[in-house]
């Protein structure tokens, strides 16, 4: 299992403790850190859909200018890629399964 996300991040901090708290092994990347490609991020937004994805309330989005909220229409892996905490978080990589956030449902699938 593979954990994205932010290190100061509250939702990250959570999924981190439950799985060390349930023995669950996983890898945790920092999106400001990790090398992260467009395809990855294709990826992500094909599995999960754009609304799961990009994080539309975040103080990140609120600050761009409207050409670039445009390009999430357009080519959403691209701007993701430029404004990684425009990512909602954590992203769950499990196989070929990815998820996004963490609730108790995506808690009770990946803690089994």
């Amino acid at each position: 299992m593979e954990l994205y996300g932010l290190k100061n991040c509250d939702k990250c901090r959570a999924a981190m403790k439950a799985l060390d708290n349930a023995g669950v092994a996983y890898v945790f990347h920092d999106i400001r850190e990790v090398s992260l490609s467009t395809d990855d991020l294709s990826r992500w937004i094909d599995a999960t859909g754009l609304d799961a994805i990009a994080n539309k309330r975040s103080t990140t989005w609120r600050a761009l200018p409207d050409a670039q909220k445009a390009l999430l229409e357009k080519d959403a892996a691209s701007l993701l890629l430029t404004h990684r905490t425009l990512i909602k978080r954590p992203v769950i990589v499990l196989g070929k399964d990815v998820s996004v956030g963490w609730t108790d449902k995506i808690a009770q699938i990946v803690i089994k």
